[in-house]
């Protein structure tokens, strides 16, 4: 892979990264809105919090 591949995918990972922050704001502001629990995984398990 030349250094510009490299780059290229350093710059999608970065943007994958920030569209996920961004569906996880736009997911927590829902929930807070319909008052329902936002499912999340921790610690090898599936558990729903209150946003």
């Amino acid at each position: 892979m030349t250094a510009n591949g490299r780059l290229e995918t350093k710059k999608f990972v970065q943007s994958v990264g920030r569209a996920l922050r961004r569906a996880a704001k736009v997911a927590r502001k829902t929930a807070r809105a319909y008052h329902t629990p936002l499912y999340i995984w921790q610690n090898g398990k599936v558990v729903a919090k209150k946003p």
